[in-house]
């Protein structure tokens, strides 16, 4: 795949067509008679003037024939129905659906939403609430009952009722009991939407009117707002606390000693690999993932590990509802920048409560973009066929649906009938809408299905309607069918023709040559003085492995070697190497001192097969392809129009 994308990457750029639209274009070539045009030519070669390193491509002429092998190429791939692949079809569909997403939502709303979860993202805000459950389909009476309920709990906090106290009561967070209701500090994209907005727009010390949110409806109190602590990496050992207090006092008493041994110097990683007792982070020395605040369950753990600095890295054996602790910062991660921010904060976007404001803001475009004027006679038909039995999911389709197969109504160019929009309603009788009475639950569906097919027309319909689009798109299908096209003649021919590749190498064997070459053994050190004992030991005749025993140990390299076979002029060999077998002296670099030994010398000449054959393909493939193009001028016929082309010429050089 990074092979397909890379090669994607390049012939894209060949075949890059600038958004600006010439309208004075001429016929620069045809191909089988398929025009092709200069305005294209003439971008395409400006754009890519300053990217082409081959100083031979900059020639118009030679530009041109390549341009014209470019095009050859995908009319071949087409010719051979490349373009009817599955995996061809399923790769540029995908492609499409991420270009689309730059035309099919508002990046008006996306910017608006990511400026304002990124200015939220400063703050962190410790809030509690009371949450009485209400499905988000329940009926309006369903629906108003859960309000009216948090009203009376609002009216008795309103007369100085402990919030704390009154969520352990009645809210229906099972939490509550527990916690009372606090949910400790979090950031933005940490709560649904809907709660985020609640607890952001409320001041401190306050609790919030009624917040829905699909649990139900919420009262907020915010207790707290700081600066967002960003992120922290740590390290920790945990000893379990068991419920008596004997074993109690035991956990306390083994973190300690654990403790002492820190601070005896024995290494923090070792001791929670032998110690702790979180079986999921003792294996990896207690390194957890990096977290920020109320990403843990326990706020006492937070604190502690944000409190930690460069200059006291380990805290004190500390407790938590979970047992004892001892924590040791690695890093920490303040908040990232905005633009380094932007990416990640639309990709959390698309995926929570926030899209569906950038639906809401493209459908209404659309409703305005694409009115929709239905045929009020076949409605009113459809809907009396509608009955109550859709909620409980048994209602049927007429036994003559076809008499509803009329328009109902159109999109752009597009007619809907009444027997498809009986199929959609059909389709949705497990979708869990509950609207009564049956008259507006048919209607809401109407609006649903035309908004569905106002969206699928308008994406279907970016090609017409976007020129960039239209452009990028033909690059790309261009680009997948020239892959799949290089692939099956020339990539694998190269790899497996072994007798067109050997035929090959004998008639290029004076291009591939070695130059003189040494197998040495190379030394190096930063102490002259050991370099001096180095040299005394190889002139006695000592090996490499004599000379690694007497000056490295374990712990300590003070030594450097290396071995191998050497071109003259590689950068590897100290300067001044004299190729020839022997010892050299010591000769100085930097802080470096080195002594090349040469065990071999050996003479330049033509490389086998095998020592040049990752260089030997890829000219061997040069040499298909251009062998292959040749063949393609025979099999396609090529007519360029040499006065338009002398024009362009005299166009692009002023």
């Amino acid at each position: 795949m990074k092979l397909k994308q890379m090669f994607l990457g390049l012939t894209m750029c060949l075949a890059f067509i600038s958004n600006a639209q010439n309208k004075s274009k001429e016929v620069l070539f045809t191909i089988n008679d398929k025009p092709y045009y200069t305005d294209e030519f003439v971008r395409v070669y400006n754009k890519n003037l300053d990217l082409v390193k081959d100083e031979s491509q900059k020639d118009l002429n030679q530009y041109l024939d390549l341009y014209v092998g470019y095009k050859l190429k995908v009319n071949k791939a087409n010719k051979l129905g490349l373009q009817e692949g599955q995996q061809y079809l399923a790769e540029l569909k995908t492609y499409r659906t991420q270009l689309s997403k730059n035309y099919t939502t508002d990046s008006k709303v996306t910017k608006e939403l990511v400026d304002e979860g990124y200015k939220r993202l400063q703050k962190e805000v410790n809030a509690s609430h009371i949450l009485i459950l209400v499905d988000e389909n329940a009926s309006p009476a369903d629906t108003l009952a859960a309000y009216n309920k948090t009203m009376v709990i609002k009216q008795r906090l309103m007369k100085g009722e402990d919030f704390g106290t009154v969520a352990a009561e009645v809210s229906q967070d099972p939490s509550a009991k527990e916690n009372k209701g606090n949910l400790g500090y979090f950031t933005s994209f940490r709560m649904v939407y809907a709660f985020e907005n609640g607890a952001y727009n409320t001041p401190v010390g306050t609790v919030s009117n009624p917040v829905r949110t699909r649990f139900g409806y919420h009262l907020i109190k915010i207790n707290d707002v700081r600066a967002n602590r960003g992120e922290v990496a740590v390290a920790h050992i945990m000893i379990l606390k068991q419920k008596d207090n004997e074993e109690v006092t035991t956990a306390k008493t083994t973190i300690e000693d654990i403790y002492k041994k820190l601070l005896q110097g024995e290494k923090f990683e070792e001791l929670a690999k032998q110690f702790s007792e979180d079986k999921s982070s003792a294996s990896k020395g207690g390194v957890l993932n990096r977290f920020g605040s109320g990403q843990l369950s326990s706020e006492e753990f937070e604190n502690k590990a944000f409190s930690l600095t460069k200059e006291n890295p380990v805290s004190e054996p500390f407790e938590t509802q979970f047992g004892w602790h001892i924590v040791k910062l690695i890093e920490k991660f303040p908040i990232k920048s905005y633009e380094d921010s932007r990416i990640e904060l639309e990709n959390k976007i698309g995926k929570d409560d926030r899209s569906r404001l950038i639906t809401n803001s493209l459908t209404e475009k659309l409703r305005k973009k694409y009115p929709v004027k239905r045929d009020a006679k076949l409605y009113s038909s459809i809907v009396k066929l509608v009955t109550n039995d859709f909620y409980e999911a048994k209602w049927t389709l007429p036994a003559d649906a076809k008499k509803y197969s009329a328009t109902l109504f159109n999109v752009g160019t597009r007619n809907l009938s009444g027997t498809t929009f009986l199929d959609y309603i059909y389709s949705q009788q497990k979708s869990g809408i509950a609207i009564k009475p049956i008259e507006k639950l048919v209607e809401k569906l109407f609006e649903n299905f035309a908004d569905e097919h106002r969206n699928q027309y308008n994406n279907e319909n970016l090609e017409n309607e976007f020129p960039e689009f239209a452009s990028v798109m033909e690059e790309y299908r261009d680009g997948l069918l020239l892959f799949d096209l290089m692939d099956k003649e020339i990539w694998q021919r190269s790899k497996t023709d072994s007798v067109g590749l050997k035929a090959f190498y004998d008639t290029q064997k004076n291009k591939y040559q070695w130059k003189a070459r040494v197998t040495s053994e190379i030394y190096s050190s930063r102490d002259k003085e050991t370099m001096n004992k180095v040299l005394a030991m190889l002139k006695k005749g000592k090996t490499p492995k004599d000379v690694k025993d007497k000056f490295n140990t374990e712990e300590v390299l003070n030594v450097m070697l290396y071995e191998g076979t050497y071109e003259e002029g590689d950068s590897a060999l100290p300067q001044g190497t004299k190729m020839e077998l022997g010892l050299s002296e010591i000769t100085n670099k930097g802080e470096y001192y080195f002594i090349t030994k040469v065990n071999k010398v050996l003479p330049a000449g033509a490389k086998s097969l095998e020592e040049c054959k990752g260089k030997l393909v890829n000219d061997y493939q040069q040499y298909l392809e251009q062998n292959w193009v040749d063949e393609l001028k025979k099999e396609f016929t090529v007519n360029v129009n040499q006065d338009v082309f002398e024009t362009v010429k005299k166009q692009i050089k002023k």
